[in-house]
C-alpha cells in the first residue's frame, strides 16, 4: 500500500570507479566499490536513515528530515576522504539531496522529491554536496553545517529554476572560491550526455533528456530485435542521476560487456553503462554475434 510522506532523499555516487574498473579489474573493483557503499550505508543508519537501493556505484537513501540528511552527507564525505584504502584508489563521492513530499510504496520511494534529489546529484562534482535552498532553510545554523548559494538550476517538472546550495563539509574551505562553483554549475547546465547505439545497419544517438529507449521483439519498441529469445519488451536504456542505466525486464536476461571486462548477465535488474561495450539480449554474445548492440557513452 502506498503512503505519502515528507522525506529527505539522498543520492551518493562513487567518483573514480570507471578508472578503478580499468586499472584493478572487474572483480577487485566491484569489491572496492561495495566497500564504499557499505561505509555509506553505515553512515546512513547512524543518522536515522534507510538505504533504499544501490545501482552500480550509486546508493539512494532516505532520512526523516533535512538535518539528518545533511549531517549524513557531510559524514559520508569525511568517511570516504579519510579512508586510506579509498584514497589510494583515487575514489571520492558526490552527493545530491532534497527534502520534499514522496510516495512510499513497498520498499521504494517515488515522487518529485526523488527527481529533484537526483538532479542535485547530477550537478555535484567530486567531494561536493549539492542540495536545494529549501532543504537547508531553518537548519543552516545548526551544528557544523556551512552552506552557500551557487546559483540556480532547472529541474524537470518545475516551471521556474530553483536555487542551489553547496554544503561545505571540509574543515578548511579557504581554497574554495564561490565564483568557481557558480561557473562549474552553469557549465553543467549546458552540457548534455549522449549515448551512441549501433545495431547492424541502424545507428541511434540518445541524449540525456530523451525518454527511456526501449528494446525488444515488438515493433512498438524504439529498437525491434526480431529473435525468439528476445522478450516483447526486453530492456530499456535511460539517463538517470548522471548515468546511462540499462534495465532488464526480460525472461532470459541481458548480457553486457564493458570494455575488456567480463561479460555479465543482467536479469530483472539495472546496470550503469560505462564508456563503451556490447549488449546482447536473451543470449550471451558468443551464441548470437549477429544480434549484438554496440554502445558508447559520450560524457557531458
Amino acid at each position: 500500500m502506498s503512503q505519502r510522506q515528507p522525506l529527505t532523499i539522498l543520492f551518493a555516487d562513487v567518483s573514480g570507479s570507471t578508472k578503478l574498473f580499468e586499472t584493478r579489474g572487474d572483480e577487485t573493483a566491484r569489491r572496492i566499490v561495495a566497500a564504499v557503499l557499505d561505509a555509506l550505508g553505515e553512515v546512513t543508519q547512524r543518522h536515522g536513515g534507510k538505504v533504499i537501493k544501490t545501482i552500480g556505484d550509486e546508493v539512494m537513501c532516505t532520512f526523516p528530515g533535512p538535518l539528518n540528511g545533511l549531517l549524513a552527507a557531510t559524514d559520508m564525505q569525511k568517511r570516504v576522504s579519510s579512508d586510506p584504502s579509498f584514497v589510494r584508489d583515487s575514489l571520492a563521492i558526490r552527493i545530491g539531496l532534497h527534502h520534499g513530499d514522496t510516495l512510499v510504496e513497498a520498499a521504494d520511494v517515488y515522487g518529485d522529491a526523488v527527481n529533484t534529489a537526483a538532479r542535485m546529484a547530477s550537478l555535484a562534482k567530486r567531494e561536493q554536496i549539492i542540495t536545494t535552498a529549501s532543504t537547508v532553510t531553518g537548519v543552516t545554523n545548526v551544528g557544523p553545517l556551512r552552506t552557500r548559494s551557487v546559483g540556480t538550476a532547472r529541474v524537470s517538472g518545475k516551471l521556474l529554476p530553483i536555487e542551489i546550495v553547496d554544503v561545505m563539509w571540509q574543515d578548511d574551505t579557504s581554497n574554495v572560491t564561490t565564483v568557481q562553483r557558480v561557473v562549474k554549475l552553469a557549465e553543467a547546465e549546458q552540457r548534455k550526455a549522449r549515448l551512441m547505439l549501433r545495431y547492424k545497419s541502424q545507428a541511434f544517438e540518445i541524449d540525456e533528456l530523451a525518454p527511456p529507449f526501449s528494446l525488444g521483439r515488438e515493433a512498438s519498441n524504439n529498437l525491434m530485435i526480431d529473435a525468439e529469445w528476445v522478450s516483447r519488451t526486453h530492456a530499456t536504456i535511460e539517463y538517470k542521476r548522471g548515468h546511462w542505466v540499462l534495465g532488464d525486464r526480460s525472461t532470459n536476461g541481458t548480457w553486457v560487456k564493458v570494455g575488456d571486462g567480463d561479460e555479465l548477465r543482467l536479469h530483472r535488474d539495472e546496470l550503469h553503462l560505462r564508456k563503451a561495450g556490447t549488449i546482447s539480449l536473451g543470449q550471451e554474445t558468443s551464441l548470437n554475434p549477429d544480434f549484438v548492440l554496440i554502445f558508447q557513452c559520450v560524457e557531458a
